[in-house]
């Protein structure tokens, strides 16, 4: 069955299927993971013109082509460049489509070290760089200028899960000729196509549940048919490849994707139903609930949510969010998620300009893994009356 034949098939047969044809590879189910640099050419005429498929490691190869071929199925993508973390796959479309005298906008509930990206390298290199309010939705029409080239949303929000109109956002900024890039990585193209709600480039820390064991970093950079050949030549100019033992590795994890999700969205509103109900928590951030602002947004535009979200502590501060911290014993505490396994951060708004939000007390992020959400719960009970002693 070739690859085009499951287009209409189910998310779980989808995965376990499409990237690869094991026909191509004397009937082995997985692809041969090629490490490449130097590729030959069987002659003279043929290196001159470079008229084969694969000419040097940089450019391609059979194990990075089925991660491609997978992601493209997934998001309805022209085209899918890989690169060696989440972070790198913000920076190299905003390079591809930035200039000095540039303008771009960035909401302001974005990934820190996308912020931090903006305001150090993006501004020495001449771009500006202004930040906007995640709930503008169409208004984002009067912020744009005439030298505004981007618009980098990204929704949920990071770490606050504000919920962006993103149809609307991308009918007006492609009306004014910006190109809208989405951070997607809480969603993943199985819960939500940024693609077929007008946004020009899908970005994904395939380092999150496509990989989905704590064990890898790889970025994915997906883009529509008007943006693709621009992201493409911007990745082989900067020559920010993913290695192809990572790579295995992602596609490996895309097979099991979609049952892992199943289970950390499960877990993930269990708990957070749970948690509206428990002393110790003012609120509980999770797009998912009746209860949060963004819901209406989230149920419209989105299949299903991931395993990440925030509660807020009814009051106090850092030696508070720190005793919860230090109590829970399933939970990690660790940065990333999208593993298999529950953690937890002290979240830091300081550096956002226009989404500050009023929250009553410290922001805790959890990720819920796949564990028993008894024991997750207790684990969490733990915490909260530790804080609150």
């Amino acid at each position: 069955m070739s690859k085009g034949d499951y287009a209409n098939k189910g998310i779980h047969t989808r995965l376990a299927h499409i990237g690869n044809d094991p026909r191509e590879f004397f009937g082995f189910v997985n692809p041969p993971v090629v490490h490449a640099s130097t590729v030959l050419f069987p002659d003279a005429a043929t290196m001159a013109a470079r008229n084969q498929k694969y000419t040097y490691g940089t450019r391609g190869t059979p194990t990075t082509d089925a991660l491609c071929s997978a992601i493209d199925t997934l998001e309805g993508s022209a085209g899918t460049i890989l690169v060696p973390s989440g972070l790198a796959a913000v920076t190299i479309p905003l390079l591809a489509f930035l200039s000095a005298g540039d303008h771009v906008l960035i909401v302001d509930s974005v990934y820190h070290p996308t912020r931090n990206f903006a305001d150090t390298m993006l501004k020495r290199l001449g771009v500006e760089v202004d930040y906007y309010d995640p709930l503008v939705g169409a208004g984002i029409s009067t912020l744009m200028k005439p030298n505004t080239k981007v618009v980098f949303t990204e929704s949920p929000g990071s770490n606050t899960f504000e919920m962006q109109d993103i149809p609307a956002i991308a009918r007006e900024a492609k009306a004014r000729g910006a190109v809208v890039m989405m951070d997607n990585t809480w969603a993943t193209p199985l819960y939500f196509r940024p693609l077929d709600h007008g946004v020009d480039i899908s970005i994904h820390a395939a380092t999150k549940y496509p990989a989905g064991h704590s064990d890898v970093l790889l970025g994915t950079v997906s883009a529509n048919e008007a943006c693709w050949k621009r992201l493409q030549e911007t990745h082989f100019t900067m020559g920010c490849c993913a290695a192809p033992d990572d790579v295995y590795q992602v596609l490996r994890g895309l097979r099991t994707m979609g049952v892992r999700l199943e289970r950390h969205e499960e877990n993930a509103l269990d708990v957070a139903r749970w948690l509206e109900g428990q002393p110790g928590v003012s609120r509980v951030l999770h797009p998912g609930l009746e209860s949060f602002p963004g819901h209406d947004i989230w149920k419209r535009d989105f299949s299903g949510a991931s395993g990440i979200f925030s509660i807020v502590l009814a009051g106090g501060g850092e030696r508070e969010a720190h005793a919860f911290l230090d109590a829970l014993e399933i939970f990690g505490l660790g940065y990333s998620w999208g593993g298999y396994e529950s953690l937890a951060v002290h979240v830091f708004l300081g550096d956002r300009t226009v989404a500050k939000g009023d929250y009553q007390g410290p922001v805790i992020r959890l990720q819920i893994g796949l564990e028993n959400p008894e024991d997750i719960k207790a684990d969490l009970a733990r915490g909260l009356a530790a804080a609150a002693g």
